[in-house]
């Protein structure tokens, strides 16, 4: 099974890199953006690359909005799907490839054409508590506030890396909990432990209580029939949690191919997401 990989933390959260240029150290355009005062209009860094930053009422800050879509192609009416970003991370991290990676995808006519939609969630929240709500409570507004996912600014799909992938799994099954299944979902290197001892030393969870009210391998049947793919090395240090998640929820492709919790893998995997998500999306 071929396995490519998704990003890492490749640049200054101050800097984005051009997406015509594929590859994590290659510097292109660098634009900066000003973190601590409110944007109030999308800072286009590309064709198909802006940045906003906008104020969220759930997490009490100024959050980045980054918004990707194909070369060439309006954003608007696109479906949308959410990317939620690992730990320590921000939305920033994922402009380093995914742009140049559904230009590429949709130029070669493997995927139609989807914006990716990346913002900041805390750098260790896992995504529940305030981050989730701003997901499921302010994320829609702003997007139809700028013509993007239609009228109601839905998500179509979500996707992850890491605690972003706890994080995914987690709003996949929130919104079905609503009556409002995403269409597909695609997660990599999932941050799913097996045991409370290992995940308390990352001071996300008030107790183990709340954590297995959360923790995404615990509530395997509630994702529904969601199409979901799965990729994590097989070195990754979550590969546990993920080989039981796959047993459990049986999700449509899987990859388990050699590697370990890092940008090196993560760029491997990335644009096989992206290609999953979007054969999801042909009809959204």
């Amino acid at each position: 099974m071929s396995h490519r990989e998704p990003i890492g933390r490749a640049m200054s959260r101050r800097f984005v890199l051009s997406s015509g240029i594929a590859g994590l150290g290659a510097l292109g355009l660098g634009l900066s953006t000003d973190t601590g005062t409110p944007v109030n209009q999308a800072m286009p860094l590309t064709g198909n690359v802006s940045v906003e930053q906008i104020r969220s009422r759930s997490r009490g800050r100024p959050v980045d909005m980054v918004v990707m879509h194909p070369r060439g192609v309006d954003p608007q009416g696109l479906p949308v799907c959410l990317m939620l970003h690992g730990r320590y991370g921000d939305a920033l991290d994922l402009v380093a490839g995914v742009p140049t990676w559904l230009s590429d995808s949709f130029e070669q006519q493997r995927i139609p054409p989807y914006t990716v939609l990346a913002v900041d969630g805390g750098r260790t929240s896992y995504w529940h508590d305030d981050p989730m709500t701003m997901l499921l409570d302010e994320v829609p507004g702003w997007l139809a506030e700028r013509g993007l996912g239609g009228p109601e600014g839905r998500i179509a799909a979500v996707s992850g890396i890491s605690m972003g992938g706890f994080g995914a799994l987690l709003y996949a099954r929130r919104r079905a909990e609503m009556g409002d299944p995403v269409r597909a979902a695609g997660v990599i290197s999932p941050a799913l432990f097996t045991t409370w001892r290992r995940m308390r030393t990352r001071d996300a969870f008030r107790n183990e209580s709340e954590w297995a009210s959360l923790d995404p391998l615990r509530h395997v049947d509630a994702l529904g029939d969601l199409p979901l793919g799965v990729w994590c090395g097989n070195a990754d240090r979550f590969i546990k949690g993920t080989r039981r998640f796959i047993r459990r929820a049986q999700p449509e492709y899987a990859s388990t191919t050699p590697g370990r919790h890092n940008r090196a893998y993560f760029r491997r995997a990335l644009p096989e997401l992206v290609d999953f998500v979007g054969g999801h999306l042909h009809d959204a």
